[in-house]
């Protein structure tokens, strides 16, 4: 049980200035604080290497970097090991779905109660660890990749696209999910990030399209695609349009079998399969649609393709999903005007994603809000151990996926498909401060447990965060009473909570 003494004592006493308006002392750095916040907000968070390529290219060039990613090319050469060396990352839906049915099947014809709990335990420890190796890799990349932008819309889209890892065999169908319908298109086109999510098992199972078919129509992913994936409440389209929709959906489901579905000769040209997707032309509604107040004909696959054309190029949606992220990246409700400026880049540009966040990111709206928003819990951490290990690859990121379990903010854990909330007042309540508390002595006692290997051999060490680095970035923008509370630090453990405690550190 985690006791309030004097350590945390100095801790409340700095959060408490979280809710004050304090201003922050302005002295002479390398980096002017306005470089620093806009660095800080745009990616996962100020390590040395970020900040030395910032220096080098300056603002515009290395925003324009940031939105050409190269992927995995430029992780470091043992994050690159380490993630290879993941079981997940060697399987597919298909073999995932297999190993889970197989435990199934013997499950059912288990005769002794003992057979029966070790089958059960065998089950959950290969969704959980399937799960547990999913968020690694997601955080390896958070942590390490130079290609920042594209780790924070990564985050984004997944939390736009939300599925939920409990429900039936989702577990299975996120690794792909996240691998194949949703990094390669994060700053992309729209379109091809809709269609990607429209055509992948996980969002098909979360969202019951699996089970639309002619003659017994599911309109759940129907209606939640126009409500929460593009066009957004009250922007105009009817029930009607959702009905049509829906039947425009059908036969759009998963096989798991290693066999595609069987179909009348006739047929068979129209079925497609990728993986644990296909689209079951035996199960579609040939007939004419109306949507939007477009006619969609009857033509299999292609109708699906006809309306992510339409969805992504609705104003509705441009509008609606702009501001979404504008939203994510202000961490509040963003002033109209820039998100019609957004709006009018992705219009102009077909629904370019780097071109519209462009958009924002060199807004004077975006500029005006830096430094003054709450980090929600993935920022905060995430930032938190960027800042605190430098580069120093983690071995063991259980702790941190501990966590954003505590503080409300799982990978894959949101329950409704809404997605986690996106303005700051969502995660700034006193319970969250507390945990943050506690996050904050783990990491700078060096007691998380961040370096145990494998094998069970204890990793040792804490973090230095009186550095050059803090002391170049920091020192200089630190308001008297965080200066005064980490002066009086007992310890070098006690100085780095104190630090990542302070309303500086919680505020990007």
């Amino acid at each position: 049980m985690f006791q309030t003494g004097p350590f945390l004592a100095g801790a409340l006493a700095l959060g408490s200035l979280i809710y004050s308006s304090g201003t922050l002392a302005d002295s002479s750095s390398d980096l002017p604080q306005a470089d620093l916040n806009w660095l800080q907000r745009v990616t996962w968070g100020a390590d040395s290497a970020t900040v030395a390529r910032y220096r080098k290219l300056g603002r515009a060039n290395f925003l324009d970097e940031q939105l050409h990613p190269h992927g995995d090319r430029d992780l470091p050469a043992p994050v690159k090991q380490q993630i290879a060396g993941l079981w997940v990352d060697q399987q597919t839906p298909l073999t995932l779905e297999n190993n889970w049915r197989y435990i199934n099947d013997q499950l059912k014809t288990a005769t002794t109660d003992e057979q029966k709990q070790a089958l059960q335990k065998a089950r959950n420890d290969l969704g959980n660890d399937l799960l547990q190796e999913t968020m690694q890799r997601h955080l390896l990349r958070d942590l390490y990749s130079p290609d920042q932008l594209q780790e924070r819309m990564n985050w984004f889209w997944l939390n736009h696209f939300s599925v939920y890892a409990g429900k039936n065999n989702l577990r299975n169908l996120i690794p792909d999910y996240e691998e194949t319908a949703i990094r390669p298109h994060v700053l992309g086109h729209f379109r091809d990030l809709l269609l990607a999510t429209m055509t992948n098992a996980a969002m098909l199972v979360y969202l019951d399209n699996a089970q639309n078919a002619v003659g017994k129509i599911n309109e759940n992913y129907a209606r939640e695609i126009m409500e929460l994936h593009t066009m957004g409440v009250n922007s105009g389209y009817t029930q009607q349009d959702v009905q049509e929709l829906a039947r425009v959906f059908t036969g759009l489901g998963v096989n798991f079998n290693p066999q595609p579905a069987k179909v009348k000769p006739e047929l068979a040209a129209y079925l497609v399969r990728n993986g644990a997707f296909e689209f079951n032309p035996q199960r579609h509604d040939f007939g004419s649609k109306q949507f939007l107040g477009q006619t969609i004909d009857g033509k299999g696959f292609a109708e699906i393709e006809q309306v992510a054309d339409i969805l992504a190029n609705q104003p509705a949606t441009a509008r609606f999903v702009s501001r979404k992220i504008a939203t994510y990246f202000m961490a509040q409700t963003p002033p109209e005007h820039v998100v019609e400026q957004m709006a009018k880049t992705w219009q102009h540009t077909d629904g370019d994603i780097a071109a519209v966040l462009k958009t924002l990111l060199q807004s004077r709206e975006f500029t005006a809000s830096l430094g003054k928003q709450f980090k929600d819990p993935m920022a905060y951490t995430v930032s938190a151990l960027r800042l605190a290990y430098d580069g120093r690859q983690i071995i063991n990121l259980k702790p941190e996926v501990n966590w954003l379990n505590n503080l409300g903010e799982p990978l894959y854990g949101r329950l409704t498909p809404d997605g986690y909330p996106l303005t700051a007042e969502a995660w700034s309540s006193s319970g969250q401060m507390v945990k943050r508390f506690e996050i904050a002595r783990a990491i700078g006692s060096g007691n998380a447990g961040l370096f145990d290997q494998p094998d069970g051999s204890k990793g040792t060490g804490f973090p230095m965060l009186n550095n050059r680095l803090y002391y170049q970035l920091f020192d200089p923008y630190v308001s008297d009473t965080t200066r005064n509370a980490l002066t009086q630090a007992a310890s070098q453990q006690e100085w780095n909570m104190l630090l990542l405690s302070s309303p500086e550190f919680m505020y990007d």
